[in-house]
């Protein structure tokens, strides 16, 4: 198994609101990894949509993504890809 830590910003103007929040949520339904957030002290598990929220991510807010598991290469690519490109807003 796999362990993987990135940092990636939050690019949108609103944050990570729900129509990002959503899209996290759809990237990972079919991911076998654990994928979690962390933002300061708060760690949330990153397919729950009402825990993304809860992170309250500002602009330019830095999350470390860590992914633990047998497609954790592969998600990761995924998940920093979308922040990346602001999920396509």
């Amino acid at each position: 198994m796999t362990k993987l830590v990135r940092k990636v910003r939050v690019v949108n103007p609103q944050g990570l609101h729900t129509r990002p929040a959503t899209a996290i949520v759809k990237l990972l339904c079919n991911c076998k990894s654990d994928v979690r957030f962390q933002l300061k002290k708060d760690v949330v598990n990153a397919k729950s949509i009402l825990s993304l929220l809860m992170l309250a991510a500002a602009k330019n807010s830095v999350i470390t993504v860590t992914i633990d598991g047998e497609d954790a290469e592969d998600m990761m690519a995924k998940v920093v890809h979308a922040f990346q490109t602001g999920f396509g807003e």
